[in-house]
């Protein structure tokens, strides 16, 4: 029997990454608040003391930057400077253009002419391509070691913000390790928790306190035994954390954001893009695809491929992987996906009702497998049409 580790991570909401995330997806649901045609491509910088947004944006309303940022760091937990970052003493500047013309006729291509289709108007924002995956797991059709680490990270927060455990401060990262034998998850080799807290708590009661309240309160009991390894705050020590000991940056957890690096990548980032922005919205579309086909039983894992050029509504290409778990073979696979899911943009924003302030819940603790949330490519309403083709 074939066995081999896989390791997957997430952070919380309080990683200064993951805190210019939640920024640049906080602007963009107050522009789609008022404006639904906005175009957006809003990147965040955090730094000691320092906000910067920065990007593409072509809007009709008006959207005080500045408030969405204070609010979203102090609902983060960042509002008191003894903590590294006050939200309401920090600097807060917005270096913001308009969408390049070149770009939005590209996307708007036929969007005038008569006789064209209106999905077909509506070209793809950018080159490249996108990848959906979902396995069985899990009950949310997610790897188990992602899954996992978000839940823990998810707990994390949970735990400080409810006084749980009242020295912890916002930033934190986790980690699971599991082992797998014959494609099958058999157990947990090792989980890391670091988390950010005051500088009175000895270590010894944070070690304590996180296995108690986050990891045994996360971490199925029969996943784990006398070998399984725990790893809390290793270096002893996470008093200065969030953006005053790292610059965050808009974009840089996009493993954390889709499957823990177990399936493929296109490479585009999420937050802070409108969906005519392929990266997002086929990336979503590409999840759904795959979920469904995996809920219906073609398949026990399924990866999806998307390809686009830019100013082109249809895919370059589709490519599908069951990496031999189909109950079809790939091929078939493909032309029932072409059959059933359009994924020319414009058609995936009106299926998926993409056009809503609806990403800022999404920019943490990962962006698929969201059971605790309402989104709309989560659904699994292509299942019972998928399973007549078995």
């Amino acid at each position: 029997m074939k066995k081999w580790l896989f390791t997957s991570e997430s952070v919380t909401e309080g990683h200064p990454d993951k805190v210019c995330d939640q920024i640049s997806d906080a602007v963009l649901d107050a522009i789609l608040e008022k404006d639904k045609n906005a175009r957006v491509a809003c990147e965040t910088i955090a730094t000691t003391g320092l906000v910067l947004i920065t990007g593409e944006i072509t809007t009709k309303t008006y959207v005080d930057f500045t408030s969405v940022v204070r609010k979203t760091l102090d609902e983060i937990g960042y509002n008191r400077a003894k903590i590294g970052f006050d939200s309401e003493t920090c600097s807060v500047l917005s270096a913001i253009n308009e969408q390049s013309p070149d770009i939005a006729m590209g996307v708007d291509r036929f969007k005038e002419d008569e006789g064209v289709d209106e999905f077909d108007a509506v070209g793809a924002g950018d080159q490249g391509m996108m990848f959906g995956y979902a396995c069985n797991e899990t009950e949310e059709y997610m790897p188990l070691p992602i899954s996992l680490a978000h839940k823990m990270a998810r707990k994390l927060t949970e735990v400080r913000k409810n006084n749980v455990l009242d020295y912890l401060r916002p930033d934190g990262k986790t980690q699971v390790t599991v082992e797998y034998e014959d494609g099958k998850p058999i157990r947990i080799e090792n989980i890391v928790v670091s988390t950010q807290h005051n500088p009175d708590v000895e270590l010894d009661t944070i070690r304590e306190d996180i296995l108690r309240e986050v990891v045994f309160k996360v971490v199925p009991e029969n996943m784990v035994d006398k070998n399984t390894k725990y790893h809390i705050n290793p270096t002893g020590r996470f008093v200065m954390g969030g953006p005053i000991a790292d610059a965050g940056l808009t974009g840089r957890k996009i493993i954390v954001d889709t499957y823990g690096g177990y399936a493929r990548h296109g490479g585009g980032a999420f937050s802070g893009k409108d969906p005519t922005k392929v990266d997002r919205s086929a990336t979503y579309y590409a999840r759904y695809i795959a979920k469904n086909i995996v809920a219906a039983g073609i398949a026990d894992k399924c990866e999806i491929g998307l390809a686009y050029a830019i100013g082109i509504a249809r895919p370059t290409s589709i490519y599908v992987e069951t990496f031999g778990t189909g109950k079809l073979c790939d091929n078939e696979i493909e032309k029932i996906v072409n059959e059933i899911f359009d994924a020319r943009p414009a058609a995936i924003i009106k299926n998926l009702d993409l056009l809503r302030p609806i990403y800022k819940q999404v920019a943490v603790y990962g962006h698929f497998g969201r059971n605790d949330l309402d989104l709309p490519w989560e659904k699994l309403d292509k299942v019972e049409e998928l399973k007549k083709y078995l």
